[in-house]
């Protein structure tokens, strides 16, 4: 059973959360109603999954994931916000959370999410990730993509380059004909290459550095 904690400064936001997900067989370990708050339970639950509000007072979500990722929780932070096109998931994404989805998401969707969180893999919905990042990112400089990949392989690069553009493993390897196996080894040098932990993040600085060009496939 995938084990979640819950972290929104609204009541009955987390009410309706837990009533949902605990019969829907996801086990809520606990709430919080602040980051602070948030960043101490993970520390002490270690929940699989964290389902994080951005917008909290005190601390709010971007802190509180950043805190957590930079001190290496296995926990996933899953950001659940009203806010679609909003800057603060932009940064949210940069601080290393897992992935993201809207507080309107159905919920036998969002319990999809949580496990495909939880597995490890990247909560990415590719065409509201583009629009997100093509928002809030200015457009890169010349000659930033090239310095960007320096350290990589011919095919690390290729393969960032469609991690960037949204694809899963699966799709990578279709794309490449190669396993999925060989995809899993070259998405985990890639991302230890550029210090990054996450797949959202690897499309952030796909996008920030060129690699992938707003507004085409």
């Amino acid at each position: 059973m995938t084990s979640v904690v819950l972290v929104d400064d609204q009541e009955l936001i987390r009410a309706g959360l837990r009533v949902m997900l605990e019969a829907h067989g996801v086990e809520v370990l606990g709430e919080a109603a602040d980051g602070r708050a948030g960043v101490d339970l993970v520390r002490r639950a270690r929940p699989d999954v964290c389902l994080m509000d951005l917008r909290m007072p005190g601390l709010d979500g971007i802190e509180a994931t950043r805190l957590l990722v930079a001190e290496g929780t296995t926990t996933r932070i899953l950001v659940l916000t009203t806010y679609d096109l909003d800057e603060l998931v932009h940064a949210a994404l940069r601080s290393g959370a897992a992935g993201f989805l809207l507080k309107s998401t159905p919920v036998a969707r969002l319990v999809d999410g949580i496990d495909v969180v939880a597995s490890g893999d990247a909560l990415l919905a590719p065409s509201l990730t583009r629009r997100l990042i093509e928002q809030h990112l200015a457009a890169p400089s010349p000659g930033r993509a090239a310095a960007f990949t320096t350290g990589l392989t011919d095919r690390e690069r290729e393969v960032l380059e469609l991690v960037g553009r949204g694809l899963s493993n699966d799709e990578i390897a279709a794309e490449l004909f190669v396993s999925h196996a060989t995809v899993k080894s070259h998405v985990n040098h890639v991302f230890a290459k550029l210090g990054v932990t996450s797949r959202v993040q690897a499309v952030v600085l796909c996008y920030e550095h060129g690699l992938v060009v707003p507004g085409r496939a």
